[in-house]
């Protein structure tokens, strides 16, 4: 808690600079936003007939966003910490997610009553399930230090078809991250070292030298979920055995 506070009197202070460039991110991306709602807008009026498709769009996300701030951060070591000003006094908890307006940050490692320390995918213990989006072709994202903004996916099947600069998303194959959460786009191609599998070098969306703001995905409906599902899978297991 102590470090908490030292590190958030000194993100203040470095925040304050970085406004002028934040503002310039803001208005750029608010630009973006601007032309997905338009998107958006004309999908919707050209599928106007279609009560289901409409339904879902309208349909509550089963989860909730956190809102935090990065108060320290490295990302030029093997294992990479980020700290947040956000604990279990605001319901964080192990293992949620935390992505940023741009793509995924990482996972809830530790907690404290008001910050948490997160294992980001800059670390060589973070294994986030991923997929080449639209093609369903799934891997793991892993990072072996360097460069702050590549990683790689590995495990892509030999007969995947795909194409550079293509997104890589989250796959929703578990609790922590709902799927379709950017993750980067594919710049390289290269064999696994067994031959078997494509390794796939990614540009990562987030931008860890610079992250400032994060949001904690409290997917609580998801785990209820997963866990009632995986204990009926434990009891259809028992009765056959």
């Amino acid at each position: 808690s102590m470090a908490g506070i030292v590190y958030e009197a000194e993100s203040k202070v470095q925040s304050f600079f970085a406004l002028t460039r934040l503002n310039e991110q803001l208005s750029r991306r608010n630009i973006y936003l601007e032309q997905q709602v338009k998107e958006l807008s004309e999908e919707l009026e050209h599928n106007g007939t279609d009560s289901t498709r409409l339904e879902i769009l309208k349909s509550p996300t089963p989860y909730k966003l956190v809102e935090a701030k990065v108060v320290a951060n490295t990302v030029h070591k093997k294992d990479n910490f980020l700290t947040i000003n956000k604990g279990e006094a605001d319901g964080i908890r192990k293992d949620m997610g935390v992505i940023s307006g741009h793509g995924v940050v990482g996972i809830v490692y530790l907690t404290g009553k008001h910050y948490s320390v997160i294992i980001p995918a800059l670390s060589s213990q973070s294994s986030i399930s991923c997929k080449i989006e639209g093609r369903n072709y799934f891997g793991h994202l892993h990072w072996e230090g360097g460069y702050s903004n590549l990683a790689y996916v590995d495990d892509i099947p030999r007969h995947a078809h795909f194409k550079l600069y293509e997104r890589v998303v989250t796959s929703g194959y578990s609790a922590i991250f709902p799927e379709g959460v950017a993750v980067g786009k594919i710049i390289h191609v290269l064999n696994s070292t067994d031959g078997v599998s494509y390794r796939l070098q990614i540009q990562l969306y987030t931008n860890f030298a610079n992250l400032r703001d994060v949001f904690v995905i409290d997917n609580t409906a998801m785990r209820e979920q997963v866990d009632v599902l995986r204990a009926a899978q434990d009891s259809l297991y028992k009765s056959k055995n």
